[in-house]
């Protein structure tokens, strides 16, 4: 038995390359996967004032049903909850910052965060105390639930931020065309 063990190891070590050890290898730290490219995925330049710009990005929010939690002249933030499971929450949260020295142009910087939450269960118990045998801990049989954060991250830039960018493009030329 030890002998089929011990080759059942082997293999595994020989399948694996076995140059890293498959227990407790550190990952490389996320900083080193930063790139800090010079491409603008998460900003686009528009031909509106900052105010603008900035009012047609909260009002792209709004119409996607987000609850816009601020509001300025060149910050916008806002959030929308989703259950895409039964015990599964999703937050995504965009935070807006419209940049701008002239009156003619904007640059929108655009940074959205998804976070990951499940159901917790918690079971209920209910002490006792009597004097002669100290405290007596019952269960009850309930539960008390509550959300807990599992996951977290910013939304890599792709077609999610083309779709909000071209909304806020629609949303420009409507408010432009409005009587």
């Amino acid at each position: 038995m030890r002998f089929a063990v011990l080759s059942l190891l082997l293999l595994l070590v020989a399948c694996t390359g076995g140059t890293k050890p498959l227990i407790g290898r550190a990952a490389d730290p996320v900083y080193t996967r930063e790139t800090f490219e010079a491409d603008e995925k998460h900003s686009r330049l528009l031909d509106a004032p900052p105010a603008e710009a900035c009012e047609a990005a909260r009002r792209a929010l709004l119409s996607q049903g987000y609850v816009v939690t601020r509001a300025e002249t060149r910050l916008v933030q806002g959030a929308k909850r989703f259950q895409p499971e039964g015990e599964v929450h999703v937050e995504i949260s965009f935070h807006i910052v419209c940049a701008g020295e002239g009156e003619r142009t904007a640059t929108l910087f655009v940074s959205a965060q998804q976070d990951r939450y499940v159901l917790k269960k918690n079971p209920t118990a209910a002490t006792v105390g009597v004097s002669a045998l100290g405290s007596i801990s019952m269960p009850v049989g309930s539960t008390e639930d509550s959300l807990v954060k599992v996951a977290s991250e910013t939304i890599p830039a792709g077609r999610f931020y083309d779709r909000f960018f071209t909304l806020v493009q629609q949303t420009l030329r409507q408010e432009r065309t409005a009587p």
